[in-house]
């Protein structure tokens, strides 16, 4: 004898329409989250302001002068006189350095760290500044 069933079988649906927003929402997240993620290797200094454009996927290395003079390569601490042998082990991509100076920096020791980076193959100099 054949049983029949009080309910009838029916097929599972993949409902489309909030696949779309969860679609929408990690989007939404991960621009977010890829906006913040730009990082200079460089000490907290008190940035001039202006307006420039953002930089590219390759992050240079960061000469950083403090208001006291002290020299930071990627928080590494160095001296004007070890500056080039500093910046050539780091191997400089694009041959560019971002000067992260204070506002308060004498400029001399600017210029000098400047000078003594170009010694090291340094062709291309990107100056930080604090966006208004």
């Amino acid at each position: 004898m054949k049983l029949n069933r009080a309910r009838g079988y029916r097929k599972g649906r993949i409902e489309i329409i909030p696949m779309i927003d969860v679609m929408f929402f990690l989007l939404a997240t991960f621009m977010l989250a890829s906006l913040s993620m730009q990082n200079l290797h460089s000490l907290q200094v008190n940035l001039p302001q202006g307006k420039a454009e953002q930089l590219g996927k390759d992050v240079p290395a960061t000469l950083t002068v403090t208001r006291d003079s002290k020299l930071y390569i990627n928080h590494t601490p160095v001296t004007l006189d070890s500056l080039a042998a500093v910046l050539k082990a780091t191997g400089v991509p694009g041959k560019s350095v971002v000067v992260s100076a204070d506002t308060a920096a004498p400029q001399g020791v600017v210029v000098q760290a400047m000078l003594h980076a170009r010694q090291a193959g340094v062709e291309h100099f990107l100056i930080a500044i604090k966006h208004d």
